[in-house]
């Protein structure tokens, strides 16, 4: 993880240097939100993945900069006033309280166009269709059949009752997607036909719901201290969650039985999927 979080954010400090122009300030606001902080667990996602195919390091390096890409502009745009008016995220100001607003959402919307530049460009892989794949991959993983489209259920959220099946497709949406293409990126950039593929999906989507039954955890047991960001704002708001739902022990006891059957996607692989074993293990075991 210490080694992918090196790596990316080497990368964004290459492709945002700062012009000397009247952009310095949305440079700086993407830099802001782009290095240093955050697990970085995306790219060591496509890592894990892409290890298991002996893809290349800058495949690699590069596909998890463009999903990191998009998840900064998510939370970037999460935060904003409109959405979850957050003032602190990975330890520091959200972008539109160290810039403003106007410059917020300019900063997300250039890093979501960065990700697709960067997957569109020959040195992330050297075959088009590959690249190709990537970006179709990405663009339905984050559009309104994934993330962006959670993000829409969970404004919603305030409003409604949302049931145990109702929030699971949330989360599946607004957080399982993202992962799910992280899993299959490796895949992809190894030319492995779709029907290789179905273990990794399943393990995709049980990490994915366990990782936000621990944030659902956290943000009931955890403070802003040691998760970087506030807590306890989805029992303020009235939205339902795992944790409102199941109660605190079902719920951790939930996170463990979706860690395991993640792990038993793997059954396949050896030990070359350990990372991705141990990736399951972390999820629900972290502390921010």
């Amino acid at each position: 993880m210490a080694d992918m979080a090196t790596a990316i954010d080497a990368e964004f400090d290459r492709l945002l240097t700062v012009p000397n122009d009247p952009r310095a300030r949305l440079y700086e606001a993407m830099r802001h939100s782009a290095i240093g902080g955050g697990k970085r667990l995306r790219p060591l996602l496509v890592h894990a993945s892409g290890s298991l195919f002996n893809v290349s390091r800058e495949s690699i390096v590069r596909t998890g900069l463009a999903v990191e890409c998009i998840h900064v502009y998510s939370l970037i745009h999460d935060d904003l006033p409109a959405m979850d008016d957050d003032d602190l995220r990975r330890g520091k100001p959200t972008v539109h309280r160290a810039f403003d607003e106007a410059t917020a959402i300019l900063a997300g919307d250039c890093l979501h166009d960065l990700a697709f530049s960067v997957l569109a460009d020959a040195e992330t892989h050297a075959d088009p269709f590959v690249r190709c794949d990537l970006i179709r991959a990405l663009a339905l993983a984050s559009g309104p059949a994934g993330m962006a489209g959670g993000q829409m259920m969970d404004l919603e959220a305030e409003n409604a009752n949302f049931d145990l099946p109702t929030t699971t497709r949330l989360q599946q949406l607004k957080t399982g997607a993202l992962f799910g293409f992280c899993v299959e990126a490796g895949a992809i950039l190894a030319r492995l036909p779709e029907e290789g593929r179905r273990g990794l999906h399943g393990y995709a989507r049980d990490l994915g719901l366990a990782f936000q039954i621990a944030d659902d955890l956290l943000d009931v047991e955890g403070d802003a201290g040691s998760t970087g960001k506030a807590v306890g704002k989805d029992a303020a708001a009235g939205k339902a969650t795992f944790v409102s739902l199941m109660g605190v022990e079902e719920a951790r006891t939930r996170a463990t039985m979706l860690v395991d059957q993640a792990k038993t996607h793997l059954a396949a692989f050896g030990p070359e999927a350990d990372l991705l074993r141990a990736i399951a293990d972390f999820s629900v075991s972290r502390r921010h």
